[in-house]
């Protein structure tokens, strides 16, 4: 491989590398706070119910449908806190 071919390929890697930095601050940046509608409600998709809900949050960030007693609601809660939830 000559110089040039080196100073290339070179320069691909550093762009890729900072591309992929990029997104993936970006990614983590718009997962911390889900999508709310015009109401302020949270936009989730309920594993429960596997379903698109519109929910408040009470005090302590849990949805409004919360069921302590479901493993299901825990995970929701968990992902919330994570920024992790899936919306819509």
């Amino acid at each position: 491989m000559s110089e040039d071919d080196e100073g290339f390929v070179g320069r691909l890697a550093r762009t890729a590398g900072r591309r992929y930095a990029e997104t993936v601050a970006a990614y983590r940046d718009g997962r911390r706070e889900p999508p709310r509608d015009d109401a302020g409600r949270v936009r989730i998709v309920c594993r429960r119910h596997a379903e698109k809900r519109a929910v408040t949050l009470d005090e302590e960030g849990r949805p409004a449908c919360f069921d302590a007693d479901h493993p299901a609601c825990e995970g929701c809660v968990e992902d919330l806190r994570d920024g992790q939830i899936e919306t819509w």
